[in-house]
């Protein structure tokens, strides 16, 4: 008899215990699952990051080579103004005209992307 007692005793400690760990058992799982969803969600604007420097260097790059062009153009102004390009003017004209078609295709390049 003395046997069932003590089986009935430990059985009830069990239950017990199982209860009082069911509620920390689900919030471990869900703090678990938190954390799965939040490094998924940082994941995710981490690389959205990523395209957007890649982008971002892109048009850092086009703009530098703007940048020289234009300073470029504005050296090739200064020796016009001066005299000192005389011999190139008739080929100026050539250039300019091969250069807005080379700009064009890099626009429809750059919407295309």
């Amino acid at each position: 008899m003395s046997g069932i007692v003590i089986a009935v005793i430990v059985v009830a400690i069990v239950v017990i215990a199982v209860i009082a760990l069911l509620p920390r058992m689900r919030e471990a799982r869900e703090e678990r699952r938190l954390q799965s969803r939040r490094r998924e969600v940082a994941d995710r604007h981490r690389g959205e990051a990523e395209v957007r420097e890649q982008r971002a260097e892109l048009a850092e790059r086009e703009a530098k080579r703007a940048r020289a062009e234009a300073e470029l153009h504005e050296h090739e102004a200064t020796l016009h103004e001066q005299g000192m390009a005389d011999d190139r003017l008739d080929q100026d004209h050539g250039r300019f005209t091969r250069e807005r078609e080379l700009e064009n295709e890099r626009e429809l390049e750059h919407r295309e992307r």
